[in-house]
């Protein structure tokens, strides 16, 4: 379960990283080569997939909000809790609870999460994707 946790913190703060590296030389168009990607990153893909399916997303900002319910949230949810505990960023509010993948400072804006109705057991998440300016065109 640490190993599922580390993975989930590993994968958040890449998902923040930015793109845009100083490096010496000449721009390339040679990608990066990657690595395979951690369980965690199918509860991200599931979500954005749903909603897209579903067109259930709109934006803020530079962000595209991704918003999946049922079982791709009530899975999303799940694995967040080891993790959002140990950040401290389950909160109780409205009727629910609520998991973030980072702690929250003023309010969810950015950051991905996922609730809990605690009367009616009912799920949904968020899933932010950050695409910069280009939006805003």
């Amino acid at each position: 379960m640490k190993v599922i946790v580390a993975l989930i913190a590993a994968f958040a703060l890449t998902a923040c990283a930015t793109a845009h590296q100083t490096a010496s030389g000449p721009p390339t168009v040679t990608p990066v080569p990657g690595s395979p990607a951690p369980p965690q990153a199918r509860l991200y893909a599931d979500c954005i997939a749903q909603a897209a399916a579903n067109n259930s997303f709109d934006r803020e900002s530079n962000w595209i909000r991704f918003r999946c319910s049922g079982a791709q949230a009530q899975a999303f949810y799940d694995g967040l809790g080891g993790y959002s505990a140990s950040i401290h960023s389950e909160m109780h509010a409205d009727n629910r609870t609520y998991r973030f993948t980072q702690r929250l400072e003023h309010n969810p804006s950015g950051i991905d999460g996922c609730w809990r109705d605690d009367a009616g057991g009912s799920y949904g998440c968020t899933v932010v994707l950050n695409v910069g300016e280009f939006l805003a065109q």
